[in-house]
Protein backbone atom coordinates (compact mmCIF):
# COMPACT_ATOMS: atom_id res chain seq x y z
CA UNK A 1 0.00 0.00 0.00
CA UNK A 2 1.34 3.47 -0.80
CA UNK A 3 2.04 5.35 2.40
CA UNK A 4 0.81 8.87 3.15
CA UNK A 5 3.13 11.75 2.28
CA UNK A 6 2.81 13.40 5.69
CA UNK A 7 0.23 12.71 8.33
CA UNK A 8 -1.79 15.72 9.51
CA UNK A 9 -0.80 16.76 13.03
CA UNK A 10 -4.35 17.36 14.18
CA UNK A 11 -7.26 15.33 12.72
CA UNK A 12 -9.64 18.21 13.48
CA UNK A 13 -7.62 20.42 11.10
CA UNK A 14 -7.76 18.06 8.12
CA UNK A 15 -10.31 20.03 6.13
CA UNK A 16 -9.04 23.57 6.65
CA UNK A 17 -5.83 23.29 4.57
CA UNK A 18 -7.63 22.01 1.50
CA UNK A 19 -10.28 24.74 1.80
CA UNK A 20 -7.61 27.40 2.11
CA UNK A 21 -5.67 26.18 -0.89
CA UNK A 22 -8.81 25.74 -2.94
CA UNK A 23 -9.82 29.30 -2.12
CA UNK A 24 -6.31 30.55 -2.93
CA UNK A 25 -6.48 28.87 -6.35
CA UNK A 26 -9.87 30.46 -7.03
CA UNK A 27 -8.59 33.92 -6.08
CA UNK A 28 -5.47 33.51 -8.21
CA UNK A 29 -7.62 32.38 -11.13
CA UNK A 30 -9.78 35.51 -10.77
CA UNK A 31 -6.69 37.71 -10.59
CA UNK A 32 -5.25 36.15 -13.76
CA UNK A 33 -8.53 36.62 -15.62
CA UNK A 34 -8.72 40.27 -14.61
CA UNK A 35 -5.06 40.96 -15.42
CA UNK A 36 -5.11 39.41 -18.90
CA UNK A 37 -8.75 39.98 -19.89
CA UNK A 38 -10.01 39.35 -22.56
CA UNK A 39 -6.99 37.23 -23.50
CA UNK A 40 -4.66 37.69 -26.46
CA UNK A 41 -5.74 36.91 -30.02
CA UNK A 42 -2.85 35.28 -31.86
CA UNK A 43 -2.73 34.91 -35.64
CA UNK A 44 -4.13 31.38 -35.17
CA UNK A 45 -6.87 32.75 -32.91
CA UNK A 46 -8.09 35.09 -35.64
CA UNK A 47 -7.97 32.33 -38.24
CA UNK A 48 -10.21 30.17 -36.06
CA UNK A 49 -12.57 33.01 -35.24
CA UNK A 50 -13.01 33.67 -38.94
CA UNK A 51 -14.20 30.08 -39.31
CA UNK A 52 -16.75 30.60 -36.55
CA UNK A 53 -18.08 33.79 -38.08
CA UNK A 54 -18.21 32.35 -41.61
CA UNK A 55 -19.42 28.88 -40.62
CA UNK A 56 -16.75 27.33 -42.90
CA UNK A 57 -14.47 25.03 -40.93
CA UNK A 58 -11.19 23.48 -42.06
CA UNK A 59 -8.61 21.29 -40.36
CA UNK A 60 -5.49 23.50 -40.40
CA UNK A 61 -6.38 24.52 -36.85
CA UNK A 62 -8.19 22.13 -34.46
CA UNK A 63 -11.87 21.87 -35.49
CA UNK A 64 -12.87 20.73 -32.00
CA UNK A 65 -11.75 24.06 -30.55
CA UNK A 66 -13.57 26.05 -33.24
CA UNK A 67 -16.75 24.01 -32.75
CA UNK A 68 -16.66 24.52 -28.99
CA UNK A 69 -16.04 28.23 -29.49
CA UNK A 70 -18.98 28.41 -31.88
CA UNK A 71 -21.32 27.37 -29.05
CA UNK A 72 -20.39 30.49 -27.08
CA UNK A 73 -20.68 32.59 -30.22
CA UNK A 74 -24.16 31.20 -30.91
CA UNK A 75 -25.22 32.29 -27.42
CA UNK A 76 -24.14 35.84 -28.22
CA UNK A 77 -20.85 35.79 -26.29
CA UNK A 78 -18.54 37.08 -29.01
CA UNK A 79 -14.81 37.62 -28.99
CA UNK A 80 -12.05 35.51 -27.46
CA UNK A 81 -13.18 36.12 -23.87
CA UNK A 82 -15.15 32.88 -23.33
CA UNK A 83 -12.32 30.65 -24.54
CA UNK A 84 -9.77 32.59 -22.47
CA UNK A 85 -12.02 32.22 -19.42
CA UNK A 86 -12.46 28.51 -20.13
CA UNK A 87 -8.77 27.71 -20.42
CA UNK A 88 -7.88 29.82 -17.38
CA UNK A 89 -10.62 28.24 -15.25
CA UNK A 90 -9.66 24.70 -16.30
CA UNK A 91 -5.97 25.29 -15.61
CA UNK A 92 -6.55 26.72 -12.14
CA UNK A 93 -9.14 24.08 -11.32
CA UNK A 94 -6.52 21.43 -11.99
CA UNK A 95 -3.81 23.24 -10.04
CA UNK A 96 -6.21 23.99 -7.19
CA UNK A 97 -7.39 20.39 -6.86
CA UNK A 98 -3.83 19.11 -6.87
CA UNK A 99 -2.69 21.71 -4.33
CA UNK A 100 -5.70 21.01 -2.09
CA UNK A 101 -5.05 17.27 -2.24
CA UNK A 102 -1.41 17.76 -1.26
CA UNK A 103 -2.34 20.17 1.53
CA UNK A 104 -4.86 17.69 2.90
CA UNK A 105 -2.05 15.16 3.28
CA UNK A 106 0.16 17.70 5.03
CA UNK A 107 2.46 18.46 2.09
CA UNK A 108 1.86 22.20 2.28
CA UNK A 109 5.16 23.31 0.75
CA UNK A 110 4.38 21.14 -2.27
CA UNK A 111 0.89 22.64 -2.41
CA UNK A 112 2.35 26.16 -2.39
CA UNK A 113 4.79 25.16 -5.15
CA UNK A 114 1.91 23.88 -7.32
CA UNK A 115 0.12 27.23 -7.11
CA UNK A 116 3.39 29.11 -7.65
CA UNK A 117 3.98 27.09 -10.82
CA UNK A 118 0.69 28.44 -12.14
CA UNK A 119 2.12 31.94 -11.76
CA UNK A 120 5.46 31.19 -13.42
CA UNK A 121 5.70 34.06 -15.93
CA UNK A 122 6.55 32.17 -19.17
CA UNK A 123 3.72 29.69 -18.66
CA UNK A 124 1.30 32.36 -17.47
CA UNK A 125 2.16 34.70 -20.33
CA UNK A 126 1.65 32.06 -22.99
CA UNK A 127 -1.47 30.73 -21.26
CA UNK A 128 -3.08 34.12 -21.87
CA UNK A 129 -3.10 33.45 -25.63
CA UNK A 130 -6.31 31.87 -26.87
CA UNK A 131 -4.69 29.12 -28.92
CA UNK A 132 -4.68 25.34 -29.04
CA UNK A 133 -1.60 25.07 -26.81
CA UNK A 134 -3.31 26.85 -23.92
CA UNK A 135 -6.47 24.82 -24.44
CA UNK A 136 -4.52 21.56 -24.42
CA UNK A 137 -2.53 22.44 -21.29
CA UNK A 138 -5.66 23.58 -19.48
CA UNK A 139 -7.60 20.41 -20.28
CA UNK A 140 -4.74 18.15 -19.21
CA UNK A 141 -4.14 20.14 -16.02
CA UNK A 142 -7.82 19.80 -15.13
CA UNK A 143 -7.74 16.05 -15.79
CA UNK A 144 -4.58 15.66 -13.69
CA UNK A 145 -6.04 17.69 -10.84
CA UNK A 146 -9.29 15.74 -10.84
CA UNK A 147 -7.51 12.38 -10.68
CA UNK A 148 -4.91 13.71 -8.26
CA UNK A 149 -7.59 14.98 -5.86
CA UNK A 150 -9.13 11.51 -5.64
CA UNK A 151 -5.81 9.64 -5.67
CA UNK A 152 -4.27 11.76 -2.91
CA UNK A 153 -7.34 11.08 -0.77
CA UNK A 154 -7.02 7.38 -1.67
CA UNK A 155 -10.58 7.38 -2.96
CA UNK A 156 -11.87 5.70 -6.15
CA UNK A 157 -12.39 8.02 -9.06
CA UNK A 158 -16.07 7.19 -9.49
CA UNK A 159 -18.21 7.20 -12.60
CA UNK A 160 -18.80 10.96 -12.85
CA UNK A 161 -15.16 11.88 -12.27
CA UNK A 162 -14.04 9.19 -14.72
CA UNK A 163 -16.37 10.55 -17.39
CA UNK A 164 -15.12 14.10 -16.78
CA UNK A 165 -11.51 12.94 -16.95
CA UNK A 166 -12.10 11.10 -20.22
CA UNK A 167 -13.84 14.16 -21.70
CA UNK A 168 -10.92 16.40 -20.72
CA UNK A 169 -8.36 13.96 -22.09
CA UNK A 170 -10.40 13.55 -25.28
CA UNK A 171 -10.55 17.30 -25.80
CA UNK A 172 -6.83 17.58 -25.07
CA UNK A 173 -5.95 14.96 -27.66
CA UNK A 174 -8.09 16.55 -30.39
CA UNK A 175 -7.06 20.15 -29.78
CA UNK A 176 -3.49 19.62 -31.07
CA UNK A 177 -2.47 17.37 -33.93
CA UNK A 178 0.49 15.95 -31.99
CA UNK A 179 -1.14 15.97 -28.54
CA UNK A 180 -1.55 12.19 -28.51
CA UNK A 181 2.15 11.79 -27.71
CA UNK A 182 1.50 13.58 -24.41
CA UNK A 183 -2.01 12.31 -23.74
CA UNK A 184 -1.43 8.57 -24.25
CA UNK A 185 1.06 8.14 -21.35
CA UNK A 186 -0.87 10.57 -19.19
CA UNK A 187 -4.17 8.75 -19.74
CA UNK A 188 -2.68 5.30 -19.13
CA UNK A 189 -1.03 6.51 -15.92
CA UNK A 190 -3.96 8.50 -14.58
CA UNK A 191 -6.77 6.05 -15.19
CA UNK A 192 -4.94 3.18 -13.48
CA UNK A 193 -2.26 3.59 -10.75
CA UNK A 194 1.22 3.26 -12.23
CA UNK A 195 3.27 0.14 -11.54
CA UNK A 196 6.73 -0.21 -13.07
CA UNK A 197 6.50 -3.99 -13.05
CA UNK A 198 3.63 -3.74 -15.53
CA UNK A 199 5.54 -1.46 -17.91
CA UNK A 200 5.48 -3.77 -20.98
CA UNK A 201 1.69 -3.86 -21.08
CA UNK A 202 1.45 -0.14 -20.24
CA UNK A 203 3.82 0.87 -23.03
CA UNK A 204 2.04 -1.44 -25.47
CA UNK A 205 -1.26 0.23 -24.54
CA UNK A 206 0.28 3.68 -25.06
CA UNK A 207 1.54 2.65 -28.48
CA UNK A 208 -1.80 1.19 -29.51
CA UNK A 209 -3.65 4.28 -28.28
CA UNK A 210 -1.26 6.56 -30.17
CA UNK A 211 -1.65 4.67 -33.44
CA UNK A 212 -5.43 4.52 -33.05
CA UNK A 213 -5.73 8.28 -32.50
CA UNK A 214 -3.39 9.10 -35.39
CA UNK A 215 -5.49 6.89 -37.65
CA UNK A 216 -8.89 8.14 -36.45
CA UNK A 217 -8.19 11.87 -36.04
CA UNK A 218 -8.68 12.75 -39.74
CA UNK A 219 -12.03 10.94 -39.77
CA UNK A 220 -13.12 12.70 -36.57
CA UNK A 221 -12.04 16.13 -37.81
CA UNK A 222 -13.51 15.78 -41.29
CA UNK A 223 -16.41 13.46 -40.58
CA UNK A 224 -17.74 14.18 -37.11
CA UNK A 225 -16.61 17.82 -36.88
CA UNK A 226 -17.28 18.58 -40.57
CA UNK A 227 -13.96 20.32 -41.25
CA UNK A 228 -12.74 20.62 -44.83
CA UNK A 229 -9.24 19.30 -45.59
CA UNK A 230 -6.63 22.06 -45.78
CA UNK A 231 -3.50 20.15 -46.78
CA UNK A 232 -1.91 20.70 -43.37
CA UNK A 233 -0.54 17.16 -43.40
CA UNK A 234 1.80 18.13 -46.27
CA UNK A 235 3.76 20.62 -44.17
CA UNK A 236 5.93 18.02 -42.41
CA UNK A 237 7.01 16.22 -45.62
CA UNK A 238 7.80 19.52 -47.40
CA UNK A 239 9.86 20.74 -44.45
CA UNK A 240 11.83 17.49 -44.23
CA UNK A 241 12.32 17.13 -47.99
CA UNK A 242 13.80 20.63 -48.17
CA UNK A 243 16.16 19.73 -45.32
CA UNK A 244 17.26 16.51 -47.03
CA UNK A 245 17.77 18.28 -50.37
CA UNK A 246 19.89 20.93 -48.65
CA UNK A 247 22.15 18.34 -47.04
CA UNK A 248 22.23 15.56 -49.63
CA UNK A 249 22.05 17.65 -52.80
CA UNK A 250 19.32 18.55 -55.33
CA UNK A 251 19.32 15.06 -56.86
CA UNK A 252 18.35 13.52 -53.50
CA UNK A 253 14.68 14.50 -53.88
CA UNK A 254 13.57 13.83 -57.48
CA UNK A 255 9.96 14.74 -56.68
CA UNK A 256 10.80 18.27 -57.87
CA UNK A 257 13.29 19.29 -60.58
CA UNK A 258 16.88 19.77 -59.43
CA UNK A 259 16.57 23.43 -60.50
CA UNK A 260 13.95 23.97 -57.78
CA UNK A 261 16.29 22.71 -55.06
CA UNK A 262 19.16 24.73 -56.56
CA UNK A 263 16.96 27.80 -56.28
CA UNK A 264 16.39 26.86 -52.62
CA UNK A 265 20.11 27.28 -52.06
CA UNK A 266 20.58 30.31 -54.27
CA UNK A 267 17.82 32.27 -52.48
CA UNK A 268 18.87 31.08 -49.00
CA UNK A 269 15.49 29.51 -48.40
CA UNK A 270 16.63 26.49 -46.47
CA UNK A 271 15.69 26.28 -42.80
CA UNK A 272 15.86 23.46 -40.28
CA UNK A 273 14.06 25.68 -37.79
CA UNK A 274 10.84 26.92 -39.37
CA UNK A 275 8.52 25.60 -42.08
CA UNK A 276 6.82 28.95 -42.60
CA UNK A 277 9.37 30.03 -45.20
CA UNK A 278 7.73 27.60 -47.62
CA UNK A 279 4.12 28.54 -46.89
CA UNK A 280 1.89 30.24 -49.42
CA UNK A 281 2.59 33.93 -49.97
CA UNK A 282 6.05 33.76 -48.35
CA UNK A 283 9.34 34.36 -50.10
CA UNK A 284 10.14 30.70 -50.66
CA UNK A 285 6.69 29.36 -51.49
CA UNK A 286 7.90 28.16 -54.91
CA UNK A 287 8.57 24.73 -53.37
CA UNK A 288 4.97 24.35 -52.28
CA UNK A 289 3.74 25.81 -55.56
CA UNK A 290 5.69 23.17 -57.45
CA UNK A 291 3.72 20.45 -55.66
CA UNK A 292 0.24 21.78 -56.43
CA UNK A 293 -1.74 19.19 -58.31
CA UNK A 294 0.55 16.32 -57.31
CA UNK A 295 -1.22 13.34 -55.71
CA UNK A 296 -0.86 13.26 -51.94
CA UNK A 297 0.52 9.74 -52.09
CA UNK A 298 3.39 10.90 -54.32
CA UNK A 299 4.47 13.44 -51.71
CA UNK A 300 4.43 10.92 -48.87
CA UNK A 301 6.18 8.29 -50.98
CA UNK A 302 8.91 10.80 -51.86
CA UNK A 303 9.23 11.75 -48.19
CA UNK A 304 9.64 8.21 -46.87
CA UNK A 305 11.83 7.29 -49.84
CA UNK A 306 14.18 10.21 -49.23
CA UNK A 307 14.45 9.28 -45.55
CA UNK A 308 15.37 5.70 -46.44
CA UNK A 309 17.84 6.75 -49.11
CA UNK A 310 19.49 9.58 -47.18
CA UNK A 311 19.08 8.75 -43.48
CA UNK A 312 22.06 10.80 -42.33
CA UNK A 313 20.80 13.93 -44.08
CA UNK A 314 17.38 13.38 -42.51
CA UNK A 315 18.75 12.77 -39.02
CA UNK A 316 21.02 15.82 -39.28
CA UNK A 317 18.07 17.97 -40.34
CA UNK A 318 15.83 16.67 -37.56
CA UNK A 319 18.49 17.05 -34.85
CA UNK A 320 19.14 20.64 -35.93
CA UNK A 321 15.43 21.35 -35.64
CA UNK A 322 15.11 19.53 -32.31
CA UNK A 323 17.97 21.55 -30.85
CA UNK A 324 16.21 24.75 -31.96
CA UNK A 325 12.77 23.84 -30.64
CA UNK A 326 14.25 22.48 -27.40
CA UNK A 327 16.29 25.71 -27.13
CA UNK A 328 19.43 23.95 -25.98
CA UNK A 329 22.41 25.31 -27.96
CA UNK A 330 20.80 28.57 -29.05
CA UNK A 331 21.53 32.27 -28.41
CA UNK A 332 19.77 34.09 -25.59
CA UNK A 333 17.50 36.07 -27.90
CA UNK A 334 15.90 33.32 -29.97
CA UNK A 335 12.55 34.03 -31.67
CA UNK A 336 9.13 32.89 -30.55
CA UNK A 337 9.87 32.80 -26.82
CA UNK A 338 8.43 36.15 -25.67
CA UNK A 339 4.64 35.84 -25.13
CA UNK A 340 2.50 38.03 -27.35
CA UNK A 341 1.15 40.90 -25.26
CA UNK A 342 -1.51 42.31 -27.60
CA UNK A 343 -3.90 40.87 -30.13
CA UNK A 344 -3.07 40.81 -33.83
CA UNK A 345 -4.83 43.52 -35.85
CA UNK A 346 -8.21 42.22 -36.95
CA UNK A 347 -11.63 43.36 -38.11
CA UNK A 348 -13.57 41.06 -35.77
CA UNK A 349 -13.26 43.26 -32.71
CA UNK A 350 -10.93 40.85 -30.88
CA UNK A 351 -9.49 43.24 -28.31
CA UNK A 352 -6.21 43.30 -26.38
CA UNK A 353 -5.43 43.31 -22.65
CA UNK A 354 -4.13 46.50 -21.04
CA UNK A 355 -0.62 47.87 -21.56
CA UNK A 356 0.44 46.38 -18.22
CA UNK A 357 0.66 42.97 -19.91
CA UNK A 358 3.50 44.14 -22.17
CA UNK A 359 5.75 44.79 -19.15
CA UNK A 360 4.91 41.40 -17.66
CA UNK A 361 5.51 39.59 -20.96
CA UNK A 362 8.93 41.17 -21.46
CA UNK A 363 10.01 39.66 -18.15
CA UNK A 364 8.29 36.37 -19.04
CA UNK A 365 10.17 36.35 -22.34
CA UNK A 366 13.48 36.93 -20.58
CA UNK A 367 12.84 33.89 -18.40
CA UNK A 368 11.63 31.79 -21.35
CA UNK A 369 14.82 32.68 -23.22
CA UNK A 370 16.98 31.77 -20.23
CA UNK A 371 18.19 28.23 -19.44
CA UNK A 372 15.44 28.03 -16.79
CA UNK A 373 12.84 28.29 -19.55
CA UNK A 374 14.51 25.94 -22.01
CA UNK A 375 12.33 22.94 -22.89
CA UNK A 376 15.48 20.79 -22.80
CA UNK A 377 15.69 21.49 -19.07
CA UNK A 378 12.05 20.46 -18.63
CA UNK A 379 12.85 17.20 -20.46
CA UNK A 380 15.85 16.63 -18.19
CA UNK A 381 13.63 17.22 -15.14
CA UNK A 382 11.07 14.71 -16.45
CA UNK A 383 13.78 12.10 -17.03
CA UNK A 384 15.14 12.69 -13.52
CA UNK A 385 11.67 12.08 -12.08
CA UNK A 386 11.40 8.80 -13.98
CA UNK A 387 14.80 7.73 -12.63
CA UNK A 388 13.97 8.58 -9.01
CA UNK A 389 10.23 7.97 -8.54
CA UNK A 390 8.95 4.96 -6.62
CA UNK A 391 5.19 4.79 -7.25
CA UNK A 392 4.88 1.55 -5.30
CA UNK A 393 5.71 3.46 -2.09
CA UNK A 394 4.11 6.83 -2.71
CA UNK A 395 0.78 8.07 -4.00
CA UNK A 396 2.46 11.32 -5.07
CA UNK A 397 5.11 9.42 -7.03
CA UNK A 398 2.31 7.46 -8.68
CA UNK A 399 1.03 10.78 -10.05
CA UNK A 400 4.51 12.08 -10.87
CA UNK A 401 5.36 9.21 -13.21
CA UNK A 402 2.55 9.69 -15.78
CA UNK A 403 3.22 13.44 -15.79
CA UNK A 404 6.92 12.84 -16.41
CA UNK A 405 6.18 10.24 -19.08
CA UNK A 406 3.81 12.65 -20.77
CA UNK A 407 6.41 15.43 -20.82
CA UNK A 408 9.13 13.06 -22.03
CA UNK A 409 7.07 11.54 -24.83
CA UNK A 410 5.90 14.94 -26.03
CA UNK A 411 9.40 16.43 -26.11
CA UNK A 412 10.91 13.39 -27.82
CA UNK A 413 8.14 13.43 -30.43
CA UNK A 414 9.58 16.71 -31.71
CA UNK A 415 12.50 14.69 -33.03
CA UNK A 416 10.14 13.47 -35.75
CA UNK A 417 6.99 15.61 -35.75
CA UNK A 418 7.68 19.35 -35.58
CA UNK A 419 8.07 22.19 -38.05
CA UNK A 420 8.47 25.30 -35.84
CA UNK A 421 10.29 26.26 -32.60
CA UNK A 422 7.60 28.26 -30.78
CA UNK A 423 7.94 28.10 -26.99
CA UNK A 424 4.17 27.68 -26.66
CA UNK A 425 4.40 24.17 -28.14
CA UNK A 426 6.16 23.13 -24.93
CA UNK A 427 3.68 24.72 -22.53
CA UNK A 428 2.13 21.44 -21.36
CA UNK A 429 5.43 19.54 -21.25
CA UNK A 430 7.05 22.24 -19.12
CA UNK A 431 4.15 22.35 -16.67
CA UNK A 432 3.93 18.55 -16.52
CA UNK A 433 7.66 18.12 -15.88
CA UNK A 434 7.78 20.64 -13.04
CA UNK A 435 4.56 19.34 -11.49
CA UNK A 436 6.12 15.88 -11.54
CA UNK A 437 9.21 17.26 -9.78
CA UNK A 438 7.07 18.89 -7.08
CA UNK A 439 5.26 15.60 -6.46
CA UNK A 440 8.57 13.72 -6.44
CA UNK A 441 10.04 15.93 -3.73
CA UNK A 442 7.24 15.16 -1.28
CA UNK A 443 9.16 11.99 -0.37
CA UNK A 444 12.80 11.34 0.65
CA UNK A 445 14.90 10.28 -2.33
CA UNK A 446 17.88 7.90 -2.63
CA UNK A 447 20.81 10.26 -2.11
CA UNK A 448 23.28 8.84 -4.60
CA UNK A 449 20.81 8.77 -7.48
CA UNK A 450 19.49 12.20 -6.52
CA UNK A 451 23.02 13.65 -6.69
CA UNK A 452 23.54 12.13 -10.13
CA UNK A 453 20.22 13.57 -11.30
CA UNK A 454 21.13 17.03 -9.95
CA UNK A 455 24.49 16.88 -11.69
CA UNK A 456 22.79 16.01 -14.98
CA UNK A 457 20.34 18.90 -14.57
CA UNK A 458 23.22 21.26 -13.79
CA UNK A 459 25.07 20.08 -16.92
CA UNK A 460 22.04 20.78 -19.12
CA UNK A 461 21.52 24.21 -17.55
CA UNK A 462 25.20 25.20 -17.76
CA UNK A 463 25.62 24.09 -21.39
CA UNK A 464 22.45 26.02 -22.25
CA UNK A 465 23.80 29.10 -20.49
CA UNK A 466 27.18 28.79 -22.24
CA UNK A 467 25.51 28.65 -25.65
CA UNK A 468 23.38 31.69 -24.85
CA UNK A 469 26.42 33.72 -23.82
CA UNK A 470 28.62 32.60 -26.72
CA UNK A 471 26.40 32.34 -29.79
CA UNK A 472 25.53 35.48 -31.79
CA UNK A 473 22.09 36.91 -31.07
CA UNK A 474 19.26 36.49 -33.60
CA UNK A 475 16.41 38.53 -32.15
CA UNK A 476 13.09 37.84 -30.50
CA UNK A 477 10.55 38.32 -33.26
CA UNK A 478 9.14 36.15 -36.04
CA UNK A 479 10.83 38.13 -38.82
CA UNK A 480 14.23 37.28 -37.37
CA UNK A 481 13.57 33.64 -38.27
CA UNK A 482 12.02 34.36 -41.64
CA UNK A 483 15.07 36.29 -42.79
Amino acid sequence: MPRPIVEAADPRDRRSPEIRFGLAAALLCAAVVLFFWPGVAHYDTIAQYQQIVSGAYYDWHPPVMARLWSLFHALGWTGQGPMFLLQTALAWTGLGLLAAGLARRGARFAAIAVLALGLWPPALGWQALVVKDGQMAAALLAATGLVGWHRLREKPLGAAATAATLALLGYGVLVRSNAIFAVAPLAVGLLAPWRWRAWPSRFALMGALTLAVLALSPAINRGLLKAEPSGVEATQPIFDLAGIAHRAGPEAVPLLPAATWQRLEAEHCHSSILWDKFSGGKRCDFIQQGLIGRPRDDLFAAWTGAIRTHPFAYVSHRLAHWNATMRWFVPWHFPQAVPQASSEPNHFGLASPGHRVAVFDRFAGWLANSPLGAPILALAVALAVLALANPARSVAHGLAVPLALSATAMELSFLVVSIAPDWRYHLWSTLAAWLAAILLLTEPLPRRRARIALAALALVALTSLGARLWLPQIGDDYQALMG
